[in-house]
């Protein structure tokens, strides 16, 4: 699959403002600074589609971005665990996330991205684990990849396994990408074009059982 088009549609803080429709939706999540805008635009291969900053904790509403003419949407919600923001603010981008995972119909996938180069973090397993209690389809994208050689990523993806399945009987899909050198643009759009194309035939199913 590529991607011909992507333009931005809206940004908010309230699910029930978010584009009405029934296109298949990839949200995009992790701990600030892990490298969610670069990998937007990387796979869109627009440089400043999603807005990038060295600051972080800097997104804090829910983007919306349509993709070939609303084929499908990447969403670029805001980043968990910063811990300079106040404990107000704290609360209000959670409430922000977690009424966007639940609520919204049109989220087929939650990419929850993680940098290669730390070890299991309390916040981002502790995310997982909110997931799984509450049935959220997920995979895991390691990002920042051409940080460390081949085999310290693959040492480090390892142990993320290990210590996942010590809690999961069955892993989600996982990813490996580098926004700089472009590693993993291929399997990621791969993975998004098969499961729209399982989506495209479940409501061809439903429409079928329905006439």
């Amino acid at each position: 699959m590529e991607i011909n088009n992507a333009k931005y549609v809206i940004s908010n803080v309230d699910v029930d403002k978010c584009p009405q429709g029934n296109a298949p939706e990839y949200a995009f999540i992790g701990r600030s600074n892990v490298g969610k805008s670069s990998l937007i635009n990387m796979l869109t291969r627009r440089k400043a589609l999603a807005k990038t900053s060295q600051i972080p904790g800097k997104t804090l509403l829910i983007n919306h971005f349509s993709i070939n003419d609303g084929e499908w949407n990447i969403v670029d919600l805001p980043g968990y665990g910063f811990a300079a923001r106040g404990k107000k603010q704290r609360e209000e981008i959670d409430r922000i996330i977690r009424s966007y995972i639940l609520r919204r119909e049109q989220l087929t996938c939650l990419f929850v991205l993680l940098d290669v180069r730390h070890k299991p973090q309390k916040v981002d397993m502790d995310f997982l684990r909110w997931l799984g209690e509450n049935g959220v389809p997920f995979a895991i994208i390691f990002t920042k990849a051409d940080k460390l050689s081949k085999t310290a990523v693959s040492a480090n993806v390892d142990f993320y396994r290990k210590e996942l399945l010590k809690e999961w009987e069955e892993l989600p899909p996982v990813f490996i990408t580098s926004s700089e050198k472009k590693t993993g643009r291929e399997e990621l759009l791969g993975f998004i074009d098969d499961t729209n194309a399982a989506v495209r035939e479940q409501c061809g199913e439903t429409e079928d059982s329905e006439n």
